[in-house]
C-alpha cells in the first residue's frame, strides 16, 4: 500500500499535467502486477467493487475508537472523511515496516471477498497496520472519488506514454479489458502482442469541438462548413454489433441499464454518435431536467419509462455493417446516416437537422434565437472532416448561446475536497421572494467554480466572519437585505423543479463575478427568474 499511498500524496501535491503524467508513468514502470492494475482501476473508476465497506461502516469504526462528538468536530474541521479518520485513528503499537506493508492486491482482494459481517473487522485490522497516508489511501480506495486531479483520460494518456502507444489505441481496447489489466501491461511493455479484443460494441473515442473564439470565423471559408443545432441533452454513443447492444456516455461509461426502452430499438449493425433527449421526436423534446429523471440509474421503473421516454438525435455515423466510416468525410458519413435512419424506429432515432445560413452574421442571429428552447447553440463541421478522436483545432467548432446571468445572495457554504478541503468553496445562493408582504431568500442553485484562488481566500474569510449556524461541514452565512455577499451567477438555462423550494433549477451555474459593491436588497427576485423561465422553456 505504501507505493500507492505515496502516489496519491504526490498526485495531490502536483498541480501540473506533465508532472502528474510523469508520476503515473513511473508508478506503472516500477510497480508489479497486479498492484498497478488495481491502482489503474481505482484511478479510472474501472470496476473495483468492495460493496461491504460503506462510509457509514467507516464512521462507525472511527466512533468506536474515539468520542463521537470529538470525531464530529474533527470531521467538521478537516472536511474530508478519509483524511479525518486517517489522522485520528490510533497509531499502531509498532511502526510499520516494509515487510509488514500489505500489497494493494491483498487489500483489494481481501476486502472484495469479505462478507458484510466480516468486512468491518478486516478493514479495522488493515487500518491498524497502516500509517496515516496508507489509511487515507485505503479509505479512498473503498469509498471511491479519489479527487486527486487525475481523470480517466489522463491515466490512459500516461499508459500510452509508458508503452509508447497512441492513446486512441488504448481507448478502443479499454472496454474489452478486465481488471487488473495484466494483458494490457504486458503489451505496453512489449512482452506480448496487442490484446485480442473480441468484445463487440466497444466504445470509440469521441470527436470534440473547439469553442468559437475571436477571429476564428474570419479564417474559415463559409462554403466549407455545415451547421447543426447543438441540443441540450447528453452526448452518447449507440453501439450495436453482432447482437451486442451498448449505450455509452461521451466519457465511455456504459449507461445501457437505465435505458432499456432505447436498447430494444437497436436492431442494426452500426455505431451512432448523437444526443440523448427525452421526448418523442415528431411531437416534443423535453428539458434536461426531464432527462435527469433517467440518468445515473442502474434500473428504471416502467412508470418512469412511460413518463420520460428517450430518443437519440443522431449527429454522426462511426461504423456501418462492419465498416469503419470514421475516415470518410463528414458529408459522406451524414449521407449514409440518413439512409440508415430510414430503417430505424423513428420514435427512438431521428436526424439532427442542419441550419441553413449564407453569412456568419446570419448564423449568429440563429444562434442567439434558436428554433427550440432546448438548443444550446450551433455546431460548425467541415464538410470533408474525418471523425478524429479528441479535440482537434479546425474541423469542428461549437458556438454556444450567450449565458444568462442573475445577481444572487450567498446563503450557505460547504467545505471543498482535496486541496480545497480547508476552504469553504461550495456555495449555495438564493434570490428574493415575497411571501405575505415579507421578503425571504430562497435557494436557486449551487456552484463551486468560476472564481480565482485569490477570490476563494476572500470568500472563505467572509464565510468564517459571517457564519450564523453550523451543520457539520456546512455553514449558514448571514444574508439579509442590508448585509450579505452578492454573486453574479452565469447559467445556461432554467427548468421547473419540484425538488427545489424555489421551483426552479439552473443548468451549469457558475460564479462569474463577485459583487462586493452591490447591496443584497438589489439582488434578483424569483419573479424575475420565472419570467426568464417562461422565455427559456416552453
Amino acid at each position: 500500500m505504501k507505493a500507492f499511498s505515496d502516489l496519491l500524496d504526490r498526485l495531490v501535491l502536483t498541480p501540473s499535467r506533465n508532472g502528474k503524467l510523469k508520476l503515473l508513468r513511473d508508478y506503472f514502470a516500477e510497480t508489479p502486477d497486479p498492484d498497478r492494475g488495481y491502482a489503474l482501476a481505482a484511478l479510472t473508476d474501472g470496476g473495483l467493487d468492495i460493496p461491504a465497506i460503506k462510509p457509514a461502516v467507516i464512521r462507525a469504526l472511527a466512533t468506536e475508537r474515539m468520542d463521537e462528538v470529538l470525531f464530529s468536530y474533527s470531521y467538521d474541521y478537516v472536511g474530508d472523511l478519509a483524511e479525518t479518520i486517517s489522522l485520528i485513528w490510533p497509531e499502531p503499537e509498532n511502526q510499520i515496516s516494509n515487510d509488514d506493508d500489505p500489497s494493494l492486491a491483498y487489500v483489494v482482494e481481501a476486502l472484495s471477498r469479505a462478507s458484510r459481517s466480516e468486512a468491518p473487522a478486516k478493514f479495522a485490522s488493515l487500518l491498524d497496520r497502516l500509517d496515516p497516508p496508507g489509511r487515507y489511501a485505503v479509505i479512498k480506495l473503498v469509498t471511491g472519488g479519489l479527487r486527486i486531479g487525475v481523470s480517466a483520460r489522463l491515466a490512459k494518456q500516461a499508459l500510452a506514454d509508458f508503452g509508447h502507444k497512441d492513446v486512441v489505441e488504448i481507448e478502443e481496447l479499454w472496454h474489452g479489458l478486465k481488471v487488473p489489466y495484466t494483458e494490457l501491461f504486458s503489451w505496453l511493455e512489449g512482452t506480448t502482442g496487442k490484446p485480442d479484443n473480441l468484445a463487440k460494441a466497444l466504445f470509440r473515442p469521441v470527436m470534440l469541438a473547439n469553442p468559437v473564439e475571436d477571429g476564428d470565423l474570419a479564417t474559415l471559408d463559409i462554403a466549407d462548413y455545415r451547421a447543426e443545432w447543438k441540443w441540450d441533452g447528453i452526448r452518447v454513443q449507440v453501439s450495436s454489433e453482432g447482437g451486442v447492444r451498448r449505450l455509452y456516455s461521451r466519457s465511455g461509461d456504459e449507461i445501457s441499464g437505465a435505458f432499456p426502452d432505447l436498447m430494444d430499438a437497436l436492431i442494426f449493425e452500426a455505431v451512432i454518435d448523437g444526443e440523448l433527449l427525452v421526448g418523442v421526436p415528431a411531437d416534443y423534446t423535453g428539458t434536461f431536467s426531464d432527462l435527469q429523471q433517467r440518468l445515473n440509474r442502474k434500473t428504471v421503473t416502467q412508470k418512469t419509462i412511460q413518463q420520460y421516454p428517450v430518443f437519440v438525435r443522431a449527429y454522426d455515423l462511426l461504423m456501418l455493417d462492419g465498416e469503419d466510416t470514421r475516415t470518410l468525410g463528414y458529408d459522406e458519413r451524414r449521407a449514409r446516416l440518413i439512409e440508415l435512419l430510414k430503417t430505424i424506429d423513428p420514435a427512438r432515432f431521428d436526424l439532427s437537422p442542419q441550419v441553413e445560413f449564407d453569412s456568419w452574421e446570419k448564423l449568429d442571429e440563429l444562434r442567439k434565437t434558436p428554433i427550440h428552447p432546448i438548443i444550446e447553440g450551433v455546431m460548425l463541421k467541415h464538410k470533408d472532416s474525418p471523425y478524429l478522436p479528441g479535440r482537434k483545432k479546425g474541423p469542428w467548432f461549437k458556438w454556444k448561446r450567450d449565458p444568462h446571468t442573475i445577481d444572487a445572495v450567498l446563503m450557505y457554504a460547504q467545505r471543498g475536497h482535496g486541496k480545497r478541503s480547508s476552504f469553504y468553496s461550495d456555495y449555495t445562493f438564493g434570490v428574493w421572494r415575497e411571501e405575505g408582504g415579507v421578503l425571504e431568500l430562497v435557494p436557486v442553485g449551487k456552484a463551486y467554480f468560476g472564481f480565482s484562488d485569490e477570490e476563494l481566500v476572500l470568500i472563505d474569510k467572509y464565510v468564517r466572519d459571517h457564519t450564523t449556524e453550523r451543520f457539520g461541514p456546512v455553514r449558514s452565512v448571514k444574508a439579509t437585505e442590508n448585509e450579505g455577499l452578492v454573486f453574479e451567477v452565469a447559467f445556461e438555462g432554467l427548468s421547473r423543479s419540484t425538488r427545489h423550494k424555489s421551483g426552479v433549477a439552473m443548468r451549469f451555474p457558475r460564479i462569474s463575478r463577485l459583487r462586493w459593491d452591490k447591496p443584497p436588497a438589489e439582488a434578483d427576485t424569483l419573479e424575475n427568474l420565472e419570467k426568464l423561465l417562461d422565455g427559456v422553456v416552453s
